[in-house]
């Protein structure tokens, strides 16, 4: 067996001409990935359009159907920072459905990525952030609901808090939330994750891994997470238009290798989804995307999961 990962052509979907978020790259990520022999085609897995039951264990029915219906109020739909339209609907649907089968995945072989995800600006009545559904939290839902996970921990090393994950599961025991972000940096107003560490503007590949490395191997022997969710945002790089920190592509893949060794050496599964990454160079930020599933490859190959 590969590793498994997780694609569906509608992860793009149309943008107005010049907008800012980088669509393309969730299929320019799944062609690299082909064309450089990351993955095989028989690796990947198509995931499905949850039912709408299952998003709202998370978000409000009104909220959910307003967006599917695309009837939410101006202003709502401004802070999610992307239109609305019914493609862009079902993008979003299918996503969550691609983190939902990737943290299966991951249960049944030890580690499975998906090629989008990360939404974790998303509360549970609004969107923010060009997030609308928190995919992370509603994996980790279903996954409760089926019986087949009781603790998840959630560890976000996109550059900006997961504020809208650590709003949702706040006062909840069966889910750690950890968000190491730059603290000068989007959202404005934090929320309280279980254990927040924000980092100053300007920090560079060695002092970001000796940072992760004093809390993640602890943070999984007090949690003992049944499964492990990795929001690896490339955002935190030098070269990143939204991120303020200085990591070089060589540091983010040190911080894979370092995550997936670290967590899937333990014994613990992880679920990977790639988070944030915004930058000009569209083929370098698609590069960056990649080091997450070639580093997945070398762990999962490694350990012979």
């Amino acid at each position: 067996m590969e590793l498994p990962i997780i694609y569906h052509p509608d992860y793009v979907a149309p943008l107005p001409e010049g907008h800012r978020f980088p669509m393309s790259k969730f299929r320019k990520l799944y062609e690299l990935l082909l064309a450089d022999g990351v993955a095989q085609i028989e690796q990947i897995h198509i995931p499905e359009r949850p039912p709408q039951d299952l998003i709202e264990s998370v978000h409000t029915p009104d909220y959910v159907q307003a967006y599917c219906e695309g009837t939410l109020d101006p202003k709502v739909q401004r802070r999610i920072g992307l239109p609305s339209s019914p493609a862009l609907v079902n993008r979003t649907c299918v996503a969550v459905g691609g983190t939902i089968l990737t943290a299966q995945l991951a249960l049944t072989q030890g580690l499975a990525c998906n090629t989008a995800g990360g939404t974790h600006h998303a509360f549970p009545s609004y969107g923010s952030g060009f997030c609308i559904f928190n995919d992370l939290a509603i994996a980790s839902r279903v996954l409760q609901k089926l019986g087949l996970v009781q603790k998840i921990l959630i560890v976000d090393l996109d550059v900006h808090q997961g504020d809208g994950t650590a709003f949702i599961f706040q006062g909840d025991e069966t889910v750690f939330t950890f968000s190491m972000h730059c603290e000068v940096n989007f959202p404005g107003t934090k929320q309280k994750s279980d254990l927040d560490v924000p980092l100053p503007v300007g920090m560079e590949d060695d002092a970001y891994l000796q940072t992760l490395a004093s809390f993640l191997s602890d943070l999984l022997s007090d949690v003992k997470p049944d499964l492990v969710f990795y929001d690896a945002g490339v955002d935190p790089h030098v070269g990143d238009r939204l991120g303020k920190l200085a990591l070089t592509d060589a540091g983010i893949f040190r911080r894979e290798m370092q995550v997936l060794s670290t967590c899937v050496g333990s014994g613990y599964p992880v679920a990977c989804v790639i988070g944030g990454g915004y930058a000009d160079d569209m083929k370098s930020l698609v590069w960056r995307h990649s080091l997450l599933h070639r580093a997945a490859s070398e762990v999962y190959r490694h350990l012979r999961l």
